[in-house]
């Protein structure tokens, strides 16, 4: 019985079906954007991190506009909502593009040692060195300002 009344009460929050779906439609179009960009059908973008748009951004600015929308910009939960999306999008666009900058080098380093390691004996390998780092971590400024106009625009959808 609670479960069904929790399950209502998720159906009528127009803040998280706004968030989700903004994450959900962001992810879905990581596929169509990278095919046009790169002419390669890849449907794993849809559950990668990091392209074009950011589903963080898309999320979290969502949020904020509804809760601004519903609860007026002057209110507190705004404020939380709006310095919670900023704190998002700066890792998103900051922190974490430049962990897969890093990644990214640490990759081209290891396919130099690899090289050599490739003429060790058998004994001598470690498999940790086989593994590439995940490259695409973060998002370009443009992918988070485009993930912050979709999730605005599907929080106006969903407040009419």
């Amino acid at each position: 019985m609670w479960f069904i009344a929790l399950l209502r009460g998720i159906g009528h929050n127009p803040a998280l079906l706004a968030a989700v779906g903004s994450i959900l439609v962001a992810q879905g179009i990581k596929v169509p954007i990278f095919y046009w960009t790169d002419r390669k059908w890849d449907p794993s973008k849809m559950m990668s991190t990091g392209g074009m748009p950011s589903s963080h951004s898309a999320a979290v600015s969502s949020l904020a506009t509804v809760v601004g929308i519903r609860a007026g910009t002057g209110s507190m939960l705004f404020a939380a909502s709006v310095v919670f999306a900023i704190i998002v999008m700066y890792d998103a666009a900051g922190i974490r593009r430049h962990a897969g900058e890093q990644a990214i080098a640490i990759n081209k380093l290891e396919a130099e040692i690899g090289k050599y390691i490739d003429s060790w004996p058998m004994g001598l390998r470690n498999e940790a060195y086989q593994k590439k780092l995940k490259e695409m971590l973060g998002h370009q400024p443009i992918e988070v300002f485009m993930g912050c106009i979709l999730g605005i625009m599907i929080a106006v959808i969903a407040t009419l």
